[in-house]
Order: structure tokens, then C-alpha cells, then sequence
């Protein structure tokens, strides 16, 4: 075999990998048997075709070849099972074994999103398990995305793979009342991917730009099969932040802050997507907190400059996500608006009331918003406490080094 081919048929296996293990899982039943099956398909492709060439559809092929693999399996290992034959001529009965239903398939890549994003299982095995077999990604690959190691999360996979099996969680698309909470996991899981890729928990980089590619990847397969609002909203709100991407920090891996960036360095194709995805459904009365989120981060990306942002309108979208989900975070967020808009000494206000209520007492960006709004003002003294109580609660390198830089700027300013 040579290379290319080898190279093809791997890259083959990244692409459809997923799908094809979407539908053998309904074929087989179970997680194992089914990765099993697909296992055997592609080590057979990578056999055979070198030889007889690769098959005008290869999906198929390797579908149908899982298929087969999956009946031999089940004879061997139920023999004795008086049902056997009935499940075998069922497994067995296909018109045209290159004639796969596009629905089907559709339906089966969406029956395999929601169960490794189901509720039921811990949130960190969502994760795992969606990243391996939904977007493709080796036990080694996530390991290194989340500074873990592979046997931590081969273990959480694992587990994950047989509490669905011991709890006999239904491999199905949900319907009806229980949608919208299945369909809200599904999005959170893919939301904490983008957000641990576009601001790194822990480590020296800001960003894990793998992540969020996947991140990303995984939500346009859901806004193909399901273009609710909230998935393009969603969707939106990863493009609008991507986009920013290699203007957020400096060669050296430095902070630089939104009204600090280049924004010749901003990727409008994807901003042009994502002020597209927002115009579209704005207006829809199914609205929830992705898509004003991204409705919001919207109102910079069309601004051409920091100073000509229409931070009213920001204040506006806040406004509307506060009533749709009060939470101390969005109420910060929109003090920084309001500090834009009304002024510094209004935004400190907010934030100092914030702080009082001590609900944001240890959340360093609170004390890192206050700082910079104290300088705003004169109040050197004041922001620099401020800066430190930031500093000691900060847990990212690059956060830590652009407090100290704040710190450093104020002492300068002392001199």
C-alpha cells in the first residue's frame, strides 16, 4: 500500500468515522460491538482496496462491511439465544446495500450526539465521549487539549460507555417535552469545549485552537441536522469569538483586550457568517441566551473602530439576556457596558454593588474590571489593590502576566 492511499483511507476514517459508527451503533446495539465492527470495516478497507481500488462510495462500503461484522459477531457470541435468528434475518434484509437513506444516516449521527451528551451522565464524560465519537478525536488528542493524561480520560469514556449500557439509556433522537433539555445538554457540552479552547483553564497559552475548531465543527453538523434557534445562535456566538482569534494576543502570547486589538486581524468571512446566522433569527420568539449573547458580540464585530461601538445597543442585549437568565456574570458584563456608555464612575457603581452582594467576592475578573475602571478615574491607589486581588485569583499564565502588567503600568505612573 502506498502512502497516499494509507493517508487517504485515514483521512476517510476522520471524516466519516463518526457516521459510520452512528449507524452500527443502532445496527449492533451497544458502543463496543459497534466500534468493533467499525474497526474490522476500515482495517478490511485498508486490506482490500490497495488492491481493488477504492469503491465508487465508500461510506457504503464500510457500513455495509461493519454490518456484516456486526452479524458475524452476534452468532458467534449468542448462539443459543432462540431470538438470534429473528434479529439476524432482520440485520440481513437490505434492498440495496449501497443504497443509504441520507435521513437515516441523519437521524443516527443526531441519535449519537444525544446520547453522549446525555444528561445523566457527568458532565467532564459528556465531554470525553463526545469529543472521541462525534468529532473523531484519539484519547491521546483530548488528553493534550485538557493537560491530562490518556488513561484518565480512556477511564472517563469508559465509564461513560457503560452506564449507558448498565442503565439501558435509549439510543434515540428525543421528542416532544423532553427535547429541549436534551437538546440544551448537547449545547452545553459543545459550549464548554469552545470555552476551554478559546480561554484555556489552566496552562501557559491562552487559547487550545483545536477545541474550538472542534468545537465549532460539531456545531455546524448539528445546525445541518437541527437549525433550531439556540444551535445558531450558538453557532453564531463560536463563529463571532473565533474570529478574533489571532488578534487577542501578542507573538509572545500576551493579553491584548478587545478595544486594544487589530481589527484588520479579525476574520470577517466568519464574522460575515455569523452576522448572517444572528440576522436571521433575532427576531424569532424562541430567542434564548446563545443567541442574544451572540447578538451582542455582534454590535463590535460591525464596528469598524472601539470608539464607534453602539455600546447602547450592547446595554440593550444585556438587558434582555438579564431577564432571560440573571446572573452576576451577564450583570458584570453589562456594568462594563454601562461604564462605555454612561461613563467609568457609573459602570464602578455596578461593579462595587456586585462585589458587596458577594456573589463575585473571588471572581478575579470582577476585581480586574474594577481596577481598570479605578484607573479610569485617577484612583491609582485604589486600581491597584484592585489589580492585586485580581492577581491572586487569577489561575492562567497569560492573566497573571497581564495583571502584572497592569501592576507594573500604575507603579510607572507613581514614579
Amino acid at each position: 500500500m502506498s502512502s497516499d492511499q494509507k493517508q487517504a483511507i485515514e483521512a476517510l476514517f476522520r471524516q466519516e468515522g463518526s457516521l459510520i459508527l452512528a449507524t452500527l451503533i443502532r445496527v449492533a446495539g451497544n458502543f463496543e460491538l459497534a466500534e468493533d465492527a467499525r474497526s474490522e470495516a476500515f482495517a478490511a478497507a485498508l486490506k482490500q482496496w490497495p488492491e481493488e481500488g477504492i469503491p465508487p462510495n465508500p461510506r457504503a462500503w464500510l457500513i455495509m462491511t461493519g454490518r456484516y461484522k456486526v452479524l458475524d459477531a452476534l452468532r458467534k457470541t449468542y448462539r443459543q439465544d432462540a431470538a438470534l435468528p429473528i434479529l439476524v434475518s432482520q440485520l440481513e434484509v437490505v434492498d440495496d446495500p449501497f443504497d443509504i437513506d441520507t435521513q437515516a444516516i441523519e437521524d443516527d449521527q443526531l441519535r449519537l450526539i444525544f446520547i453522549c451528551c446525555h444528561p445523566s451522565l457527568p458532565e467532564e464524560a459528556r465531554i470525553a465521549l463526545t469529543l472521541r465519537e462525534v468529532c473523531g478525536l484519539t484519547t491521546e488528542e483530548i488528553a493534550r487539549a485538557f493537560l491530562s493524561s490518556a488513561p484518565t480520560i480512556a477511564q472517563r469514556i469508559v465509564r461513560a460507555k457503560a452506564k449507558i449500557r448498565d442503565d439501558k439509556i435509549p439510543y434515540e433522537i428525543p421528542s416532544g417535552e423532553d427535547l429541549p433539555e436534551r437538546l440544551g445538554s448537547v449545547l452545553k457540552v459543545a459550549y464548554l469545549v469552545f470555552n476551554e479552547g478559546y480561554y484555556a483553564s489552566s496552562g501557559y497559552s491562552l487559547t487550545r485552537p483545536q477545541l474550538t475548531a472542534e468545537a465549532i465543527r460539531l456545531m455546524r453538523l448539528i445546525a445541518g441536522l437541527m437549525p433550531e434557534t439556540e444551535v445558531l445562535g450558538l453557532l453564531a456566538l463560536m463563529l463571532f469569538q473565533e474570529s478574533r482569534h489571532a488578534a487577542r494576543t501578542t507573538p509572545a502570547g500576551e493579553v491584548i483586550l478587545m478595544p486594544d486589538q487589530d481589527r484588520s486581524l479579525w476574520n470577517r468571512a466568519l464574522i460575515d457568517e455569523a452576522l448572517g446566522l444572528v440576522r436571521g433569527i433575532i427576531d424569532r420568539p424562541d430567542v434564548g441566551m446563545f443567541t442574544l449573547q451572540a447578538a451582542t458580540v455582534s454590535v463590535h464585530s460591525e464596528a469598524k473602530t472601539a470608539e464607534e461601538t453602539d455600546w447602547g445597543r450592547v446595554v440593550f442585549y444585556y438587558d434582555r439576556l438579564l431577564d432571560l437568565l440573571p446572573s452576576p456574570v451577564v450583570e458584570l458584563n453589562r456594568a462594563v457596558a454601562v461604564a462605555m456608555h454612561d461613563g467609568p464612575s457609573v459602570g464602578l457603581a455596578l461593579v462595587d454593588n456586585l462585589i458587596e452582594r458577594g456573589e463575585l467576592v473571588n471572581y478575579g475578573l470582577a476585581h480586574s474590571i474594577r481596577g481598570e475602571l479605578l484607573g479610569r478615574l485617577g484612583r491609582s491607589d485604589e486600581a491597584r489593590t484592585a489589580y492585586q486581588r485580581a492577581l491572586e485569583l487569577a489561575v492562567q499564565d497569560p492573566e497573571r502576566r497581564f495583571l502584572q502588567r497592569k501592576l507594573d503600568e500604575l507603579s510607572d505612573q507613581a514614579e
